[in-house]
């Protein structure tokens, strides 16, 4: 085929459904050809190399502010972390509490994103109250591309009662967009916090003992309770454990429409980390905690056998010398969260091509091609085939790098894999055509991202 603005040459071609020898050939923004003996204007020899999509993050918190602190990543530094590890969409959040206008909650998070974004993106809608304008709001909103929102059992000024979150469920269920629900029961986070204090248990260390498994497990047992009396698919946001993986199941059992994720720290970390000398346990202070080590096997097995659907980050970097700090004298003043958008591919790279965790046609799927689906965003993104945006990560299997906050891009005072080596890293990215890392360093430039309107949800 004659007239391909580019053409990647010689590499292994990876996605979630097969693995294989092809060229890619690339017209604009877009895949215009794959097969063999591709010609075109300039040639990108991949050999050696695996060439994916590029990678979706489908849960980041980018620019977040919280009382008086903002996360250590602004949308810029944020994206070009992603992009360094591999990320070439990601889908971040409104940023409205319970009583402001979703709508306009909206507007401006775009305004905040664009321009600025160094990978393409979307946002989840927040809903943090199910009043007559938020209702309104939603089928609006829904036609201009958002199809997904997120739903709170927890926090104040985000958290739903039931109520709420039946009328919300049956509300997108009917305008085509999926609930994403952080699942933690706030009444039992209370009480469990209020007595740890009140016996001086103060440390970092106490913070998993606040919101033990059963925490989360009750909370989403609920939600999907709730979710089967209006026939609403739900989405559980960053599952850490058996008892909640075992709700979901049960639901399914049931018939429901029931997806989940898990995080690259719940399946590659444990509570252990909460036991380091110290205020240093404070760096792993997010929520819903770190596990006992035996849920690691669990979500990997889950991951391998399609109960998971797909892994994300849930990066949310605070910097721990000026802000974890704050909760020196109480882990429920700690700020919640953890940075993640660069080390997630790497680390599962290293995990699928050197320790066989997952076929790499999986850990396309789930991070890559599902997610992509499941937001609305496919097929012009999560995969390699004619029209889809030419995003790819070129993949060396034989590069080794150490993990470190000194040669990373987020834009956070530390890292919580600290010292690892991954031996395999993307060496190229590209974004709609464009090379926007090379050999490891972002050769992109701010705002080089856009949005990505989102179709309704309708997968099944």
């Amino acid at each position: 085929m004659k007239d391909l603005d580019c053409v990647v040459k010689n590499g292994t071609v990876v996605t979630a459904a097969a693995t294989f020898a092809a060229d890619i050939g690339i017209r604009g923004e877009t895949i215009a050809a794959i097969g063999l003996g591709l010609e075109g204007d300039q040639i990108l020899d991949a050999a050696g190399l695996y060439v994916l999509p590029g990678f979706v993050d489908s849960h980041v918190h980018l620019q977040m502010t919280v009382g008086d602190m903002r996360t250590a990543d602004d949308f810029a530094s944020g994206t070009i972390a992603a992009a360094c590890g591999g990320t070439t969409t990601i889908v971040d959040f409104t940023s409205n509490l319970r009583g402001d206008d979703l709508a306009r909650g909206a507007v401006l998070r775009r305004r905040e994103a664009d321009n600025h974004v160094a990978v393409d993106y979307n946002l989840h809608l927040t809903l943090a109250d199910a009043s007559d304008a938020t209702m309104a709001a939603l089928p609006l909103l829904a036609r201009e591309g958002y199809a997904s929102a997120k739903l709170y059992t927890t926090y104040d000024g985000l958290r739903l009662d039931d109520h709420e979150i039946l009328t919300l469920l049956e509300a997108t269920s009917r305008c085509g967009i999926l609930p994403l629900v952080h699942a933690e029961n706030h009444a039992a986070i209370q009480y469990l916090t209020a007595d740890l204090l009140r016996q001086g248990k103060t440390a970092p260390e106490y913070h998993p003992l606040s919101r033990p498994p059963e925490v989360e497990a009750e909370a989403a047992h609920r939600v999907l309770a709730l979710a089967g009396l209006v026939k609403a698919p739900v989405f559980i946001a960053h599952l850490t454990c058996r008892q909640t993986l075992e709700a979901v199941r049960m639901a399914r059992g049931r018939g429901q429409q029931v997806y989940a994720e898990t995080c690259p720290h719940y399946l590659l970390l444990s509570d252990r980390l909460y036991k380091q000398e110290g205020f240093q346990a404070a760096k792993v202070v997010l929520s819903p905690p770190l596990r006992a080590e035996e849920n690691c096997e669990i979500l990997w097995t889950a991951l391998r056998q399609g109960e998971l659907q797909s892994v994300s980050t849930d990066h949310c970097p605070w910097n721990y010398a000026s802000q974890k700090v704050r909760g020196r004298d109480s882990f429920a003043r700690i700020p919640n969260g953890a940075p993640g958008i660069e080390t997630r591919m790497p680390l599962l790279l290293h995990e699928a091509f050197n320790n066989r965790r997952l076929p790499l046609e999986r850990l396309v799927e789930v991070c890559s091609t599902a997610p992509a689906r499941l937001h609305g965003l496919y097929p012009v993104k999560g995969t390699i085939a004619v029209g889809s945006d030419a995003d790819l990560v070129f993949f060396d299997p034989h590069r080794p790098v150490t993990l470190s906050q000194a040669t990373l891009h987020q834009d956070v005072d530390y890292c919580p894999f600290e010292g690892t080596t991954v031996q395999g890293y993307p060496s190229t990215v590209m974004l709609r055509g464009q090379i926007i890392v090379r050999d490891g360093k972002y050769v992109g430039h701010a705002g080089q991202g856009r949005f990505v309107p989102a179709q309704p949800f309708r997968y099944a």
